[in-house]
């Protein structure tokens, strides 16, 4: 035992030192600013269902890249959404954890590597997929190849969402960050010849979605450095990369995975503890939701979490 000793000392050191130079990052000591949110509620999307569903007497489904039952992504529907449609085909790209649809029905994915590295686990990360709305094969899309992941930073394209005004995408990498802190970019994609550049750059978005008011259209984002949500300004159609942090969650622990507009001035927030890591990812007990109710008048927000 006492040959253990000085390893444990070592590991020990280790992770303090993680702890700091991880958090310690401009981004996660920034406090909530005085920026005026903006009055909001749910509104239609402009996306519309894939066409090979309709053909195939699927209505109404639920999307799934939960990879509890099916790897890749599945689809449940009919009574008590107990049918699915999941083709073996839609495995070959392996893990999938985030999906937007755009006007046309076509379905664009962001990877996940799950439970464990594989060889084509950092090659995989690197890339958005498509599902084609008329035939429903699933393809490798866009590859940028500048995403490098890595043993100690699995992780490469992480969210995806779609701009309805201008067509296009806006998808987030989270692979040169970690222990060094953020050194996430935030792309902006044109699907009609597949050209993106860097809109935002040193912003670790776990997740992303845009967020249109009377007035106002923001780019909505949860950090995977700190507890909180963001939100970037669009000016003339065009991002303002300067974040400014709208609210944290209760916990400090928890980073927020997902983002939904449920109801007026009413967002609903699913967090998870992740520490770039693979088993905190994928551990479900580490799934919590919130509601997050904004008063204009006091320009301030309450948060519950839902039972």
């Amino acid at each position: 035992m006492k040959k253990l000793i000085p390893i444990f000392t070592v590991l020990s050191i280790l992770a303090v030192a993680s702890y700091f130079l991880l958090f310690n990052d401009k981004s996660s000591n920034k406090e909530i600013d005085s920026f005026k949110f903006p009055e909001f509620s749910k509104t239609r999307s402009c996306s519309s269902m894939p066409k090979f569903l309709y053909k195939a007497g699927v209505k109404r489904p639920i999307i799934d890249l939960s990879q509890d039952h099916y790897t890749g992504i599945a689809f449940y529907y009919g009574k008590d959404f107990k049918k699915v449609l999941h083709q073996k085909n839609w495995e070959r790209f392996e893990h999938l954890g985030t999906y937007t649809i755009d006007r046309n029905g076509n379905i664009y994915l962001t990877p996940n590597p799950f439970i464990s590295i594989k060889p084509t686990t950092f090659n995989l990360q690197k890339a958005i997929y498509k599902m084609d709305s008329s035939s429903g094969k699933l393809e490798r899309w866009l590859s940028i190849d500048e995403i490098k992941p890595t043993p100690t930073n699995p992780y490469g394209l992480i969210s995806i969402t779609y701009d309805c005004d201008n067509n296009s995408l806006y998808a987030s990498a989270i692979d040169k960050s970690g222990y060094k802190g953020s050194r996430g970019r935030i792309y902006h994609i044109n699907p009609k010849d597949k050209s993106y550049k860097e809109v935002i750059k040193n912003f670790d978005a776990l997740t992303i979605t845009i967020l249109k008011a009377k007035n106002q259209k923001l780019l909505l984002a949860g950090s995977a450095i700190d507890n909180s949500l963001y939100a970037f300004n669009f000016k003339n159609n065009t991002i303002d990369p300067t974040p400014h942090k709208v609210l944290s969650l209760p916990s400090p622990e928890l980073h927020i995975r997902k983002i939904k507009i449920v109801n007026k001035n009413t967002l609903k927030l699913e967090a998870i503890k992740f520490t770039y890591s693979l088993i905190a990812a994928t551990d479900k007990k580490t799934r919590f939701i919130y509601i997050a109710t904004y008063n204009p008048e006091k320009n301030s927000w309450s948060i519950k979490e839902a039972k």
